[in-house]
């Protein structure tokens, strides 16, 4: 455990979606990190428990990074799982993931509008893999690298990439680490 978070790294599917993760995870840590020296909550108090549940019920008045770092520190009371992360089938676990999406959403400078919103449903589909069919997955694991560097695919790539990926089977698609891979393997079809 990292800071109240899994690491993941080894699961991810590529060393450039792991460096991205890494990165965004970081941004979380700090995002939190601040919030608290803010409101002068302690780290690791019931406190800061408390705090991360004021976030999670009213995602619309915090930046997502922050939400995302609030849900990484509560368990589900349901199935006691890191809130989110849970199996699909609890309920209170999919209620806060799809609040999560309430938050703010400010692009980061030089880079294209949009950007910033595809990065937050990257990582949030790359955090919670359950939640998502093997297809969604790897379209938005394999884009996250790209969107934390600044770029964002126009709608005709991310179309002519979704065609692709959907000639493949699910196994298929949870072994692809690259773009270049789904190309090669769809060309077959």
């Amino acid at each position: 455990m990292l800071g109240g978070m899994i690491d993941h790294r080894w699961t991810w599917r590529s060393p450039a979606l792991a460096r991205a993760i890494g990165a965004l995870e970081a941004e979380l840590e700090l995002a939190w990190a601040r919030l608290l020296a803010e409101l002068d909550v302690a780290p690791g108090s019931s406190e800061e428990t408390a705090l991360g549940w004021l976030v999670a019920d009213s995602p619309d008045e915090h930046d997502w990074r922050v939400v995302d770092a609030a849900l990484d520190r509560l368990t589900c009371p349901f199935c006691a799982a890191t809130l989110t992360r849970g199996p699909a089938t609890c309920h209170r676990c999919a209620l806060y993931h799809g609040m999560r999406f309430a938050a703010r959403e400010t692009d980061r400078p030089n880079v294209p509008p949009g950007n910033e919103h595809a990065i937050r449903v990257s990582f949030a589909v790359a955090r919670n893999r359950a939640r998502y069919t093997p297809r969604a997955r790897v379209g938005y694991e394999l884009l996250l690298p790209g969107l934390v560097a600044g770029e964002l695919p126009t709608t005709a790539q991310a179309q002519a990439a979704k065609a692709l990926i959907n000639k493949l089977t699910p196994e298929e698609c949870d072994q692809i680490a690259t773009l270049a891979e789904v190309e090669a393997l769809a060309r077959t079809r």
